[in-house]
């Protein structure tokens, strides 16, 4: 799990900075639009628009802007002609980078998204290529002080979670996609305040990336993937040393 913690350290400070800006508000936007478009507007029946709008809920995104995203999924507004596709490559150093996209426009999406892999030192590969080094999984977090690790395993293991880590100042409990709803609910009702939730693809396996200079290049990749539009989440299975990640800070 040690290149979806890296990853997911670097780009929590970074979605801060997107939210400000109103890039991550855009983002989540489609999700939500996607979502109610293949599941309805009722987010108890619709588990995926219940995730899209609590990720939505945990920066600040406007109960205006949730709505709208909503009707636009369910036709009611115009917009909602989004597709859904997984790109996969390889970063600098052999790393496994899998790509989650929505857009509008695969003819100018796709070329976008090839340069930006070869510019960082990589390559963007056929359908297939990674995707099976990851797995599906529903990640919960939590502020460490918000309990001890003894009381959040014994209620997440109950209701149906896989395991509990701490990562920094937060414990993140991982579960299957189709009970992170359950998992979420017996959390509240034990009185643990979750600080955000999402369904992430957590690498099986990862590639040890001690130089310097390949470590930039891959986190440069990964950034610079984050950062475009139509990129919904990007993971990867690299490690990199904290003495390493010092060095690049």
């Amino acid at each position: 799990m040690a290149g979806h913690s890296h990853w997911a350290n670097i780009s929590r400070k970074k979605s801060l900075i997107d939210a400000k800006r109103g890039k991550l508000w855009s983002k989540l936007a489609k999700a939500i639009i996607v979502a109610a478009k293949h599941g309805g507007a009722d987010p108890d029946a619709n588990l995926r628009l219940r995730y899209a709008i609590d990720a939505a809920k945990a920066v600040s995104m406007p109960k205006d802007n949730i709505q709208r995203a909503i009707k636009t999924g369910t036709g009611e507004f115009k917009g909602g002609d989004l597709e859904e596709s997984l790109y996969e490559g390889y970063g600098a150093g052999g790393v496994a980078v899998l790509c989650e996209i929505l857009t509008d426009n695969k003819n100018r999406t796709a070329p976008e998204i090839r340069k930006i892999f070869e510019m960082c030192g990589g390559k963007l590969g056929g359908t297939g290529c990674v995707a099976y080094l990851f797995e599906r999984k529903g990640l919960v977090r939590l502020p460490q002080a918000a309990c001890d690790e003894d009381r959040l395993m014994e209620v997440a293991i109950e209701a149906g979670a896989d395991d509990v880590k701490l990562s920094g100042d937060r414990w993140e409990v991982t579960c299957e996609p189709a009970v992170m709803a359950a998992v979420i609910d017996a959390l509240a009702k034990a009185g643990l305040a979750v600080e955000s939730n999402e369904i992430v693809r957590i690498p099986t396996n990862t590639v040890d990336v001690e130089d310097i200079d390949t470590a930039r290049r891959v986190l440069q990749l990964m950034e610079r993937l984050d950062d475009h539009d139509d990129v919904q989440s990007v993971s990867a299975n690299f490690s990199i040393p904290d003495e390493a990640l010092a060095q690049l800070g």
